[in-house]
């Protein structure tokens, strides 16, 4: 019985033995090699890939979409606060004013009362 393994276990596997970090499409390169995927198969997969790699706690994004192992780096170096980040929806806030009939009309802020 051949166990089949995951297109990440074999990045992960790739990544263990470098040093250092790896541009995005020389790490996918490797993977489809070791893999022995074809061409084909391998534009078939590639964004799921990307998706899983992203996902897949193992594994940290940086700059310039080089990737490396998560636990090369310190917590402040792959860490994203996400309550930095504001809602574009509170950005977007409307206001609402009420016209000669009592229905509400809706306004952007930047439009002019006439």
């Amino acid at each position: 019985m051949t166990k089949t393994r995951s297109m990440t276990d074999v990045a992960y596997e790739i990544m263990s033995k470098k040093k250092k970090a790896v541009p995005f499409k020389k790490l996918w390169e490797e993977v489809i090699e070791k893999a022995g995927l074809d061409a084909d198969k391998a534009s078939e997969r590639i964004a799921q890939f990307y998706t899983d790699m992203t996902l897949d706690g193992r594994f940290t994004s940086l700059k310039e979409n080089k990737w490396d192992l998560k636990e090369r780096h310190k917590f402040e170096e792959v860490y994203v606060d996400l309550n930095n980040y504001e809602d574009d929806e509170e950005e977007e806030e409307d206001t609402y004013d009420d016209d000669l009939d009592g229905e509400n009309i809706h306004k952007n802020d930047d439009e002019e009362d006439y």
